[in-house]
């Protein structure tokens, strides 16, 4: 675990920190997991579940600013529920990760427009930091389960729409969809999953 925190230090710490942009980002996650056991068989009683997201990070405009570099440190949970007759479950995760992406803006972003519209796609390399399995009743660690652990990669795209506030920066609302996988996993038993994630968020210019 301490080797996946140093590598979120480095990262962030060879990063360029002279961006023109600030930006918190909040929300919730909708995902659903897809798990196969040791035989490769999938559990058809997995729902999807509900969680909330964090992301503070930076906006750098490149390319005439039409288009809008990011990266940032994001929380996510990942939970779901499950079931049948004879037995209850559920998992509940949070995962650290590190995100970057572009956003690709299709009007001029400059002091006479109020209204963006952004096209975004992102990369995010994330590891648990927190889990429980609940099962009728009793709790499990996930922490150290392999088919969680280690580094997990979500591919996402998505849009934004921006709003200038005046004397502030912009207002946002958002809308990405991920799929995740854990590349570091080599045992039979595999998860990924698909996230449908809403965001709100606020952008603070930086001189």
């Amino acid at each position: 675990m301490m080797k996946n925190y140093l590598l979120f230090v480095i990262l962030i710490t060879s990063c360029q920190l002279f961006s023109q942009e600030i930006f918190l980002n909040t929300g919730k996650n909708f995902t659903k997991y897809d798990y196969k056991n040791g035989f490769g068989q999938s559990d058809p009683d997995l729902q999807s579940g509900t969680g909330n997201f964090y992301e503070i990070g930076f906006n750098k405009p490149i390319l005439n600013k039409h288009i809008l570099y990011s990266y940032g440190l994001s929380l996510n949970e990942y939970n779901a529920l499950g079931g049948n007759v004879a037995n209850s479950y559920s998992w509940e995760t949070k995962y650290l990760g590190i995100k970057t992406g572009l956003g690709f803006s299709l009007f001029p972003m400059d002091d006479f427009h109020k209204l963006n519209f952004l096209l975004q796609v992102g990369i995010l390399g994330e590891t648990i930091i927190y889990g429980k399995q609940k099962i009728d009743g009793a709790y499990y660690d996930l922490v150290y389960q392999k088919e969680f652990t280690g580094l997990v990669v979500e591919s996402s795209i998505g849009f934004q729409v921006k709003y200038r506030v005046p004397s502030l920066g912009f207002l946002s609302i958002g809308y990405n969809y991920g799929q995740t996988l854990n590349i570091s996993n080599s045992t039979t038993e595999k998860i990924s999953f698909m996230t449908h994630q809403l965001q709100l968020g606020v952008n603070f210019p930086i001189k």
